[in-house]
């Protein structure tokens, strides 16, 4: 029979775990699980009567108690926004909530103020589509999901504050959701002091209200613009929600390129700042150069290009106006605005077939053109080595030699690339020599290839490697300019110093960031506090109406269509409500009739300030009192002189670099420039975590099979996997519901317990690095805490067994070597080797076979942020009153933390000839000394001289003779 301590007890092959409850030769008071959750479920009941986690605020509802002083040492920490999902966790999805948990308890025993709260993402599409998928209405599958997500994280122990909680779907969040949104609609950025400032400021700067005029700086404003569209889900998406194969994020749809009319975010205003200020935050080096890489800023001209026989002027950016000698044609995107001024009436005589399309206008080729274009995703445009294209019959002028060059548009280059044109390079660029191949066109070579590389054409294809410039001079009237010779630096200087003088050209920088889209044609979102007049201009709803709340509708499913069909229009579902869509209000002017906007805001709108309202929840005057943001927030100059403030510890997964982190840096900021916050930055420390793996399993199809139903089988040294009699191929992947791998806390809080679970993840390897899940190795966890729980109480009577002897120097110096160790990881957020140490004080203790109080009470100290329930319960059996969330955290004394002795190596010629032990403080000359008169090493020497005698103290000493 298998016990119940075995490691190969529980599922087959570590899905399912069995039941560690009391079995009929288990002592009455073994640490079990069915006693642990006894113990957990006490303590937590105890924390929340008490407020034991409740963070006193300055100022508001939250303050403590009148005259009391706040801790200067604050520590403000956070999970990322939690979706709740209607599947509920895994085990993978408390591993950074357990890491923060096991900070804060650290940094309330080191004395510090702790906000620790959790709140919950919960608009947005995933809970539409679970709430289609059901046929229920997403606020109810949303409040239940919710419910199942809370039972399962207090069950962990969460030393959360409750009252700080909150959802995004709270009337009183969406208020003030969408009250952010209002001051960015009400803001321009002034680019000469860098900052947002209110719309009215521009107003009198232009001496106009007109909103055609207006409403072009202001930072949130209405475009009709080249979007993502995606009709598998019905809506468009931003940048960010698309694949780098150019699919939704979300259900893997196809995604394409449509102008249509969308709300938009002016966060290109704050590329530079945004950049910049990566300097002044501690987050990984990896997750600043995602952020650096996505803003995409570089360097370099702009060059105006004359379309010939026309008054239209193509412009430009080039990171390389050095090779601009060797353009020899230009392609337009398909979308770009000035397509159409750039078609001529006819072909010229002797056009090129391929150039044409086979139209017998350039009208119609690029007419044709267009609506193939528009059917390709951007990957597909991007990656594909067939180039397709057709000729404009336009030609335009080469700024630097008066070259004729023939116009093109083709689908290689996106509209949201520079200007949506790009001066074409065959001879430096992979993609433009494939089009000029295909296309027939001249290929000129501007940068020497080295030695080696056939520089003829075709040659070895185009050179994208350094040296200096070749065939780039021109002789323009009186004005000449070469670059032949120059390093490709000095000749990008020269040549822009050139255009700027001949004024065809300018130095600038660009961007690959696009401002955000902000629209969903979707139901589960914030409404935006928007109407429109008879003008169709969009009016900001003063405060005193928000929240704008969404309608009741019987059909909330938006209108999808074939992932393919990319002549659909968005149908946004509260379209459907006439009577909240058609308003009659008074705006100032008198009741009129008004038309609401029927997008709706994307998920990322509430956790782009979530971080503000855990500050001041329940604040009905602000999104925050400036005395709690400033406080839990603000700027810290003990941390570096230009610190910008914000959240001391962020956790997460690091596939929010940019989508989420990005958002709400943008917000912040704008909220910063306006006086409403303190801090400049919204999160000072990041940390990305990594991931939970498990094993998955596919049969011969490819299918994966439910992991808690395979079987495992040993024949040797040989396994296999069965799943229905059948072999299954094993892999290890994020565990999900899709590789059908899941295991979920409950099936942990069960059969080991909440304490065991978090002793078990905490202790699987570094918190930044992935790692695989063992359900069987978690009973090495259960052992652990068994084993301390010994040290404490008598299994068989349930008597405490702690006394005061005076344990012996050696344990002493091993529990002040731990209590050093523990404090040190703790820091550095190494708790796989902080329960090391405490796992091998454990078993010292256990091994000197005393109990002694002085060493037993600090190890359960140590151990609390890792299991606190357990150490609670232990405390509390003590004799102590009262938790010990609060109980200063050990410290090590310096004096036991210097060895009593060290063990001397002699060596005569390189050879060991003696040891022994000596002080750590022995000087050289003792060492020396007694070195020599070893007798083995008297031996060694044999009466030969002794030259030299080099001593390492105080562990070695080499005698050379």
């Amino acid at each position: 029979m298998t016990s119940p301590d075995s490691p190969t007890a529980g599922a087959p092959n570590s899905g399912r775990p069995m039941s560690h409850g009391r079995a009929s030769d288990t002592p009455p008071h073994r640490y079990t699980s069915g006693l642990a959750a006894k113990i957990e479920l006490r303590w937590q009941d105890r924390w929340e009567s008490e407020g034991t986690f409740e963070a006193p605020n300055p100022v508001g509802d939250l303050a403590g108690p009148a005259g009391a002083d706040l801790p200067d040492d604050k520590y403000f920490l956070m999970d990322m926004f939690p979706y709740p999902s209607g599947a509920g966790l895994h085990v993978g999805h408390p591993l950074g909530y357990i890491a923060t948990d096991v900070v804060g308890r650290y940094r309330r025993m080191t004395g510090a103020n702790v906000l620790h709260a959790l709140g919950y993402d919960a608009f947005g599409l995933p809970a539409e589509i679970y709430a289609v998928e059901t046929g229920r209405h997403p606020r109810e599958t949303t409040l239940e999901n919710m419910t199942t997500m809370k039972r399962q994280l207090r069950r962990l122990g969460l030393a959360h504050d409750p009252r700080r909680s909150f959802a995004t779907i709270d009337p009183d969040f969406v208020r003030w959701t969408q009250w952010i949104f209002l001051q960015l609609f009400n803001s321009w950025y002034d680019a000469d002091q860098k900052r947002a400032r209110p719309i009215d400021e521009l107003i009198e700067r232009l001496g106009t209200a007109d909103p055609e005029v207006v409403d072009q700086h202001r930072l949130a404003y209405v475009d009709e613009s080249p979007v993502n569209w995606c009709p598998g889900l019905g809506t468009v998406l931003a940048n960010e929600e698309v694949t780098a194969e150019g699919r939704s994020e979300r259900g893997n749809f196809p995604v394409f390129k449509r102008s249509l009319r969308q709300w938009k975010l002016r966060i290109t205003a704050y590329a530079d700042r945004l950049i910049d200020d990566l300097d002044r935050v501690d987050w990984p080096a990896s997750g600043k150069l995602m952020q650096r890489n996505w803003i995409g800023r570089s360097h370099g001209a702009e060059v105006a290009f004359p379309v010939a026989g026309s008054d239209v002027t193509i412009e430009v950016f080039t990171t390389r106006p050095d090779t601009l000698f060797g353009t020899t044609y230009m392609v337009v995107s398909p979308e770009a605005e000035l397509v159409d001024r750039i078609v001529a009436d006819a072909w010229p005589d002797d056009v090129d077939p391929r150039w044409t399309g086979g139209a017998a206008t350039p009208a119609e080729a690029v007419a044709a053109y267009k609506v193939q274009a528009a059917a390709k995703t951007d990957i597909e445009r991007q990656e594909n080595r067939d180039k397709t294209g057709v000729f404009t019959g336009m030609y335009a002028v080469n700024p630097v030699n008066d070259d004729l060059i023939p116009v093109f548009v083709a689908d290689y280059v996106l509209a949201g690339y520079g200007t949506g044109a790009i001066m074409a390079v065959p001879g430096q660029d992979d993609r433009d020599w494939e089009f000029a191949e295909a296309f027939g066109l001249p290929i000129v070579r501007t940068v020497q290839p080295p030695p080696g590389f056939d520089d003829t054409v075709p040659g070895d294809g185009p050179y994208l490697g350094e040296g200096p410039a070749i065939n780039s001079t021109a002789q323009m009237g009186g004005d000449s300019v070469s670059l032949d010779g120059l390093p490709i630096d000095e000749a990008k200087s020269t040549i822009i110093a050139w255009l700027e003088q001949q004024g065809s050209g300018r130095p600038t920088t660009t961007y690959r960031l696009r401002d955000w889209l902000f629209s969903r044609q979707r139901y589960w979102g914030e409404p935006f506090p928007i109407v429109y007049d008879e003008h169709n201009h969009p009016i900001a709803l003063p405060d005193s109406m928000l929240p704008v709340e969404l309608p009741d509708l019987p059909d909330f499913s938006p209108r999808t269509f074939e992932p393919d069909d990319v002549t659909s229009d968005p149908e946004p579902p509260l379209g459907r409500a006439a009577d909240w869509v058609n308003v009659e209000l008074d705006l100032g002017d008198g009741p009129k009739m008004y038309r609401r906007e029927t997008n709706t805001m994307p998920n990322w709108a509430g956790s782009s300030w979530y971080e503000l309202r855990y500050t001041d929840p329940h604040n009905t005057e602000a999104i925050a009192d400036p005395a709690n943001e400033r406080y839990w927030m603000g700027p810290q100059t003990s941390r570096r002189p230009d610190d910008p403030g914000g959240v001391d510890f962020y956790i997460g997964g690091v596939e929010h670099m940019v989508l989420h982190l990005l958002y709400v840096r943008f917000w912040h900021k704008v909220l910063f420039d306006l006086g409403h916050v303190s801090s400049e930055e919204p999160f000072y420390r990041l940390f990305n975590q990594g991931y939970i793996q498990a094993a998955a399993y596919t049969d011969d199809r490819g299918s994966y099979v439910p992991a808690e139903q395979v079987v495992e089988q040993v024949d040797g040294r040989d396994t296999t996997y069965l799943h229905d009699g059948a072999p299954v191929a094993r892999e290890y992947g994020k565990m999900g519901k899709s590789l059908k791998n899941i295991v979920t806390p409950d099936e942990m809080y069960e059969a080991f317990g909440a304490d065991t679970f978090r002793v078990y993840e905490m202790s699987m390897g570094p918190l930044d690095m992935s790692r695989p899940w063992e359900t069987r190795a978690v009973v090495g966890s259960q052992r652990f805490l068994q084993r301390v729980w010994r040290l404490v109480v008598d299994e068989e009577t349930g008597e405490v067994v702690v006394g005061d002897t005076e344990p012996e120097l050696a344990l002493i110096r091993a529990l002040h070597r731990t209590v050093d160790g523990v404090h040190a990881d703790m820091e550095g957020l190494r708790s796989n080797t902080a329960i090391a140490k405490l796992i091998e004080l454990t078993n010292l203790v256990t091994k000197a076979g005393t109990h002694p109080r002085s060493v037993i009470e600090p190890l359960v100290l140590m151990l609390a942020p890792f299991a606190p329930h357990l150490a609670e319960e232990l405390w509390s059996r003590l004799g102590h009153e009262g938790t010990l969330a609060f109980e200063p955290f050990p410290q090590a004394d310096p004096a036991l933390l210097v060895e009593d002795a060290v063990t001397c190596v002699v060596q005569v010629q390189g050879k060991v000839r003696a040891t022994f032990e000596v002080s750590p403080s022995a000087t050289d000359d003792e060492l020396s000394e007694r070195a020599l008169a070893e007798p083995n090493v008297q031996r060694a020497i044999d009466g030969r001289e002794v030259r030299r005698v080099i001593v390492r103290a105080p562990k070695l000493v080499n005698v050379v003779v």
